[in-house]
């Protein structure tokens, strides 16, 4: 990555081999950026900064660990038993299977509840006093060991004919990373799912500071990045007399700008048009700085958002008991999503017997590699594995085949399955909407309403995916 200065300067950066994740560019380029800029009937340029946040869930990280028999095991709270499982061993030279950690509740994740400083410390203080050792962090340690959102530097170039159509997108984020371990919020890479133009430029940059290393939170990269890139649409709307919906509608790619891949879905127009019925949106005054309610100015916004939806390889067990009801296992992570519902009717569903009839059991590495909790991809990738293990156990039982007082397990792996998927654009999408207030003296804001519209793929539970 090419090193920033400390004034974030845009100009002069080239295009790299390196990547934001392992596998996603750091930077993308396709088209004659500066030409489609130049011939642009209308130009936006715009610069955008968002703060760093903070990991600090209302649950501090805290773990216990303790040596049984020459084996480590770790009571912990995390988005994933065996991913800290495997890290645990690598980190103190351990076998594998020496190694297990529970994390069957979890008060909050959302990017930070992975290998922390906590557990490393539980593990060494129970190795060197043999015996079982708890770690919790102070609210004050929260601040600098349990990781945070990097503060973003953003820069949007947008060039569009007079009726909209966008010619050049340019979208480039700069953040900071520690000196000691490499870190990137990857803010401009949200406008490769967007939108598409002839000239189609992203970039993710970032500056080694003597600072602790940010981590992931929650909508890594697309919160600040949506930020930048929908706060510069509405500018282009607004410099093209355009309403904001159409000016997105009208921009919209029918396959990956930049991968060329075609999307599984995307319903974001019919977000858009479902959330302005609902909103009101056609009656509205786009004017600023005249709806008033006594001393607060009223306004209204919109801007549309998606995020990843892919699935990962993971294995599940499920076991027949001989009393008829059936126990589902697999390594996968509660972290307020309401994973333990959503699985257990997923269960019930595959094997064709009522959700009382099953018990879900999570949190175990010793259940074997599963997706983490995190990136939008834990149910999709956990329910794949309880349905390919409950649909091998239907198939063993058929025929009235007894179960014995010991049961019936049969286990599933989906890493075949998942790496035979035909390549393409998977993704959620979603249009908000907003009513604002803003105390024209004071600044005070406000948010009066807002409305959310998701085309978030098949709901499991209604009740658990509108506490979300």
């Amino acid at each position: 990555y090419e090193q920033q200065p400390h004034d974030v300067d845009f100009t002069g950066e080239r295009p790299d081999a390196h990547t934001v994740d392992g596998h996603t560019p750091a930077v993308t380029a396709k088209g004659d950026l500066d030409a489609e800029l130049a011939t642009s009937a209308v130009v936006v340029d715009a610069e955008y900064t968002t703060p760093a946040e903070h990991h600090n869930p209302l649950e501090p990280h805290a773990a216990t660990a303790r040596w049984d028999a020459g084996r480590l095991e770790v009571v912990d709270s995390n988005q994933g038993a065996a991913w800290v499982a495997g890290e645990l061993a690598h980190l103190f030279s351990l076998d594998a299977g020496s190694v297990r950690v529970r994390s069957e509740h979890v008060g909050g994740g959302f990017g930070c509840k992975g290998v922390r400083v906590h557990q490393v410390a539980a593990v060494m203080a129970a190795t060197v006093l043999q015996r079982p050792v708890r770690v919790v962090l102070t609210r004050r340690q929260m601040f600098s060991l349990a990781g945070y959102r990097s503060p973003t530097a953003q820069r949007v170039r947008l060039g569009a004919d007079a009726d909209g159509r966008l010619r050049a997108l340019e979208h480039r984020s700069v953040s900071l990373t520690s000196t000691v371990h490499e870190f990137v919020e990857p803010s401009a890479v949200l406008a490769r799912v967007m939108y598409d133009a002839d000239a189609h430029h992203t970039a993710n940059r970032v500056v080694r500071l003597d600072v602790p290393t940010p981590t992931w939170m929650r909508a890594p990269g697309k919160a600040p990045g949506s930020f930048a890139l929908e706060a510069a649409l509405d500018e282009l709307a607004e410099k093209c007399g355009l309403d904001p919906i159409e000016l997105r509608l009208r921009n919209q790619p029918e396959k990956g700008p930049v991968s060329g891949l075609p999307f599984a879905g995307r319903d974001l127009t019919a977000c858009f048009r479902e959330g302005a019925r609902r909103f009101g949106w056609a009656d509205r005054d786009p004017r600023p700085g005249l709806r008033r309610d006594g001393r607060w100015l009223l306004g209204t916004g919109t801007a549309a958002a998606s995020f990843g939806a892919g699935a990962a390889p993971s294995t599940a067990s499920a076991t027949a008991h001989a009393d008829g009801t059936f126990t589902v296992r697999i390594s996968a992570a509660d972290v307020g999503t309401g994973a333990r519902t959503a699985l257990t009717l997923v269960a019930a569903d595959a094997l064709r017997v009522p959700p009382e009839c099953v018990r879900v059991q999570i949190g175990d590495s010793d259940f074997g590699p599963a997706m983490i909790a995190g990136r939008s991809m834990g149910t999709g990738s956990w329910s794949r594995a309880i349905t390919a293990a409950a649909g091998a156990l239907r198939e063993r039982l058929a025929g009235g085949t007894r179960t014995p007082e010991e049961g019936i397990t049969v286990r599933s792996d989906t890493s075949a399955a998942i790496g035979a998927l035909a390549p393409a654009e998977r993704h959620s999408f979603g249009a908000q909407f907003a009513e604002v207030a803003v105390d024209a003296a004071t600044g005070e804001v406000r948010v009066r309403r807002m409305l959310g519209i998701f085309a978030a793929g098949r709901i499991v539970n209604p009740l658990t995916a509108r506490s979300q």
